[in-house]
């Protein structure tokens, strides 16, 4: 993959070379994601940060990321507090911003919308979240924790729980697994929560073994990895089966103690919500705290690439 310019809109365009490059970036800018070390390469760049949807770690890690690297942002939080309130359209919007800044995050609800805000851009934009569709860079952080924690993605066994069909960080992470040998993947969930056909289909024909099951004590029993996550009560058009599915599939530590692996690494990109115990938090593979850390790093990599920095100031 050309970085230099490009949009980040799918997962589908990373190939196995691209992931380790941003890897080891990733890995050579973490004195410089908590702060050891100064840059300001991206001195004179703004980052126009527009969250149309609820965002706390994805809106204030890219924002920290781009400042870590001597850059500016500017941020939109809230369609109420945009233009998009008065009825401009996405691609007018995009548009404007697009004449502002140097590089463009955005999260909005609908599907397909970061693509619309590609096509219109002329800076690269990078999809923090379109509705139900994909979250790139979190798969990338999600992988990138998965290789710091055990010390190699290649021959685990990650175990999916929660909702898979509206799950994006699930859709983008279950894609990239495919890059590696050895994937065995398990899906846990409620039967109207199941992981796309599409995306099924998909690991069917790319020869991935995976298994769907409604018993999450043997979901979990064979695991290497174990990914969390909540229901995402904001797609459902009926609050009611939303709150009906709140707590359907709850990991704790009676679960993990009695039925995992000893070695067991738990995700969850976050906020949890009637899903995950927080008396699984002093286990030694709870990593979902420093996952979150992990997207400093990461995104500092995406934006150095985008941007066509010189890496030799590492």
């Amino acid at each position: 993959m050309e970085f230099k310019g490009a949009d980040i809109i799918t997962v589908k365009d990373f190939e196995r070379p691209d992931l380790e490059r941003i890897f080891a970036l990733a890995h050579a800018l973490e004195p410089y994601a908590c702060g050891e070390k100064q840059s300001d390469v991206l001195k004179g760049k703004v980052l126009g940060n527009l969250f149309f949807e609820a965002s706390t770690r994805t809106r204030l890690s890219f924002g920290t990321a781009f400042l870590r690297l001597g850059g500016g942002v500017e941020t939109t939080v809230g369609v109420q507090f945009s233009s998009l309130s008065k009825g401009e359209t996405l691609g007018d919007t995009i548009t404007v911003i697009d004449g502002y800044v140097d590089v463009i995050v955005l999260r909005h609800p609908e599907l397909g919308s970061a693509r619309v805000a590609a096509d219109v851009a002329k800076h690269p934009v990078i999809n923090g979240g379109d509705g139900p569709g994909e979250h790139p860079s979190q798969a990338l952080l999600d992988l990138y924790t998965i290789e710091k924690e055990r010390g190699r993605i290649d021959d685990s066994h990650v175990t999916f729980v929660g909702d898979l069909r509206y799950g994006r960080t699930v859709h983008s992470l279950v894609e990239l697994l495919t890059r590696y040998d050895g994937i065995h993947i398990s899906l846990a969930s409620p039967e109207s929560l199941r992981l796309p056909r599409a995306m099924r289909k998909s690991l069917e024909n790319k020869g991935i073994p995976f298994t769907e099951t409604n018993d999450l004590k043997q979901a979990v029993k064979d695991a290497d990895v174990l990914y969390c996550t909540r229901v995402q009560r904001e797609r459902f058009e009926d609050p009611t089966e939303a709150a009906r599915l709140v707590g359907a599939y709850v990991v704790d530590r009676e679960l993990l103690v009695n039925h995992a692996k000893d070695d067991l690494t738990i995700l969850h990109p976050l906020p949890r919500h009637g899903d995950l115990s927080e008396d699984v938090d002093d286990l030694p593979g709870a990593a979902y705290f420093r996952q979150a850390h992990n997207g400093i790093p990461v995104r500092m990599a995406l934006f150095c690439l985008l941007m066509g920095v010189d890496s030799s100031f590492l």
